[in-house]
């Protein structure tokens, strides 16, 4: 039993880290109140306590997947792995933009995955993990995962934004994001690259199954799903290069394609590890 709490409290302490942090940008960034620092930068602590979740967060993730039967995993660490990802790339990207106002959206999510471990901490052994084209395989999925995360979110708050840009009812909370332009570079880059790691996994994923899986390619829900989210993705991409597509189209395409991506494997793990018992 003491075991068990020791593995866990890693995954507690990022998130009450994360939670802590989410609530202090919010406090100090979104409320509507007459001492609110819309124009303050992220302090030199703010960032040393983002960094100090992380490394937490990590060391975490690192003792629970690896094991001396292999490496374990489930819909719960592939959440927690994915959100870890998304807050090291923001916190990377505060050092080139202002991301301070982003942050009471992304680390409140970030401590909700980081939990989930704890409330679902049902592991399966994957097979051939100790294979060097399953890890580069492997780390691709989870990196396209994380940016395609962190771009859906962006729309999002890209979408809300315009929306009050348009009413005219802009609050001092959305005036603490990054400028429209500079979010829509950002999330117009961070898909360029989600989807050029979401072609690497898929593609391996199809050519070389029997060496990264030990089963020859078929065609199942979970590849349908990551199939078609590779095309929204695609088709997306194309748009913004050839008609110059931003707004809502993007908006609803990067949703699209997100929603899809998540049910490849995230909602089917869920299906069959929470809902049907299986490990």
């Amino acid at each position: 039993m003491s075991n068990i709490v020791i593995q866990l409290l890693p995954h507690i302490l990022a998130a009450l880290l994360y939670g802590g942090l989410g609530f202090h940008f919010w406090n100090t960034r979104w409320r509507e109140s007459e001492h609110q620092c819309v124009a303050c930068p992220m302090q030199g602590w703010e960032r040393a306590t983002i960094a100090a979740a992380l490394v937490i967060h990590a060391a975490g993730l690192y003792n629970a997947l690896f094991s001396e039967v292999g490496m374990r995993f489930s819909f719960s660490f592939a959440l927690s792995l994915m959100m870890w990802l998304a807050v090291l790339i923001y916190w990377l990207e505060s050092f080139m933009s202002r991301m301070e106002g982003m942050q009471p959206m992304v680390l409140p999510l970030a401590a909700a995955c980081t939990v989930l471990p704890v409330i679902f901490p049902n592991v399966h052994v994957v097979a051939h993990a100790g294979a060097t084209g399953f890890k580069l395989h492997f780390l691709a999925a989870m990196l396209a995962y994380s940016l395609l995360t962190l771009s859906a979110l962006h729309a999002i708050f890209m979408g809300f934004t315009e929306n009050a840009l348009h009413k005219r009812s802009l609050k001092r909370s959305l005036t603490s994001l990054p400028p429209l332009l500079t979010m829509e570079s950002l999330l117009f880059r961070m898909l360029l690259l989600g989807f050029t790691l979401l072609t690497l996994t898929v593609s391996s994923g199809v050519m070389f199954s029997e060496e990264l899986f030990g089963r020859p390619f078929t065609i199942d829900h979970k590849t349908l799903f990551a199939f078609a989210s590779w095309g929204i993705f695609a088709t997306l991409l194309i748009g913004r290069h050839a008609w110059g597509w931003r707004g809502k189209r993007a908006l609803r395409w990067t949703l699209s394609g997100f929603a899809l991506l998540i049910l490849a494997y995230v909602g089917s793990r869920f299906v069959a590890e929470v809902v049907l018992g299986r490990i």
